[in-house]
């Protein structure tokens, strides 16, 4: 039953913000509601709770794995929110808040749903609850934003919903009852009829890969997350996006059950590849700084399904870049948050000299950006090189070398964009915007720092209970004869 309070809490919370009086205090309902939110999934990290086998709703290992990086992410989003909404008190901010705290429970719910229809159901309702926070800034590039988010993501969603269907369908095709609970469809196995497994399969990934924003279903993201406040793209790239990932590696669980392993590794192999070639290519060719955020995630989406498809190391590699790579790419969007508020513009053409307008955002953007493109000793540079390591250990060599080749590609795309905008001279518009506009408090400042300074802990120093989480869910998924 404390499992079900990681979903009740933020509902609790969004419903006050709906109703509470003050603009001026309600954006304190954020971090008030994170931190417990933040404790209770902590607590269960450390004394995980018993997960009855049939049980929809669980707090089992993959959620146990993956859920606590979700929370601390969304806290310190939640810290920056307080102080974001206060320079931005001539929006109202009912709906943002509401919708923010919303989404932390919806993401509770799907990471826990250990059901199919539930999974679909919680995944869903994500995609509507975003909506307000794309559109917050009320411009017309944002609301037409919000409409490809809309199109795409409901697309998306509908080729997941028949995915489900077929899965079901396999599973009464194979004498079975149709139960779509992992753990029954895992039991099921080989019985399962193997084509409409199959169908299931390419539908559920192309449906959960358009919600991570996998090439070629990402063209979502750039508009998204450029139209986005700095805080709403954290929380996409950072929490949204691995709810999507952990349905994959769950449906990845059944259709390896039923004996398609090999079609299903191969799969992800080849779409995470070809996500990591289209981000590069596109990094290098943007002018763009917060539509290179959203080439990045493209990216890192990319890396989670390739070491998906490496089998247990790759699964494991995976679980660590979920944590390494969504605390790193929070700090980089909330420093871009700042940067982009101080300059009045966002391309390589409107902005330059950061250093000197925005200095503490400017150093921690610069940072975030060595740190997310795997340079030691941040969190990515180790989860990344175990993927390496599980490419190389699987007899992928080929694969090896075309994802170092991507990480090299990316690195200088990233690298070109970071420093024309943080070094030579403030223009102008830049300086005075920034003067007017931006103060680098410490609640614009902190929350990303915090941020960098757990994933460089995670490189570093990486949690014995972390391990073991990401052991246990490994196990989960790939359960021994």
């Amino acid at each position: 039953m404390k499992e079900l309070l990681l979903i009740f809490v933020p509902f609790v919370g969004a419903a006050l913000a709906a109703v509470w009086p003050s603009e001026r205090t309600r954006p304190w309902l954020l971090p008030s509601f994170a931190a417990v939110h933040t404790g209770l999934v902590f607590w269960m990290l450390v004394n995980p709770p018993t997960v009855a086998p049939a049980a929809w709703f669980g707090f089992d290992p993959l959620a146990r794995a993956v859920l606590p990086a979700v929370s601390l992410l969304f806290l310190a989003c939640a810290v920056y929110g307080v102080s974001y909404l206060r320079i931005r008190s001539e929006r109202p901010n009912r709906v943002f808040v509401a919708a923010l705290l919303a989404i932390l429970g919806l993401l509770s719910a799907g990471h826990q749903a250990r059901h199919l229809g539930l999974l679909w159901i919680a995944t869903e309702a994500v995609t509507l609850a975003a909506v307000p926070l794309l559109h917050f800034n009320s411009t017309p590039r944002a609301f037409e934003a919000t409409w490809k988010y809309l199109l795409i993501g409901g697309t998306g969603i509908a080729l997941s919903l028949l995915g489900s269907f077929c899965l079901g369908y396999a599973s009464l095709r194979g004498g079975g009852s149709g139960d779509l609970t992992f753990t029954a469809l895992m039991a099921q196995g080989a019985a399962l009829s193997r084509p409409w497994v199959l169908i299931a399969w390419v539908l559920l990934l192309v449906g959960y890969g358009t919600k991570m924003g996998l090439a070629p279903m990402h063209t979502w993201k750039p508009d998204a997350y450029g139209e986005a406040p700095g805080i709403v793209g954290a929380i996409l790239a950072g929490g949204v996006t691995t709810v999507a990932f952990t349905a994959i590696l769950r449906v990845r669980a059944v259709v390896d059950a039923a004996g398609a392993s090999e079609v299903a590794g191969r799969t992800l192999l080849v779409v995470g590849l070809f996500s990591m070639l289209v981000a590069a290519l596109l990094l290098l060719a943007t002018r763009d700084f917060k539509r290179m955020l959203a080439y990045s995630s493209v990216e890192h989406m990319g890396i989670l399904v390739i070491a998906a498809a490496l089998g247990r190391a790759g699964v494991w590699a995976a679980l660590f870049h979920v944590w390494s790579n969504s605390l790193t790419k929070g700090a980089l969007f909330l420093s871009a948050g700042n940067i982009r508020r101080a300059a009045g513009g966002r391309t390589i053409d409107e902005v330059s000299g950061m250093t000197a307008v925005t200095p503490q955002s400017a150093a921690i953007f610069v940072t975030g950006m060595f740190a997310v493109t795997a340079c030691p000793p941040f969190g990515p540079f180790f989860s990344e090189l175990r993927v390496l390591r599980a490419a190389v250990e699987t007899g992928h060599g080929v694969a090896a070398g075309m994802f170092l080749a991507g990480l090299l590609f990316v690195f200088f795309g990233l690298t070109r964009l970071v420093f024309a905008i943080v070094d030579g001279r403030p223009r102008v518009s830049a300086s005075k915007t920034g003067e007017s506009r931006v103060r680098e408090t410490a609640g614009v400042i902190l929350p990303p720092l915090i941020l960098l300074g757990f994933s460089l802990w995670l490189g570093l120093a990486t949690p014995s209970v972390l391990r073991d989480a990401w052991t246990a869910a490994v196990e989960q998924l790939f359960p021994s004869p």
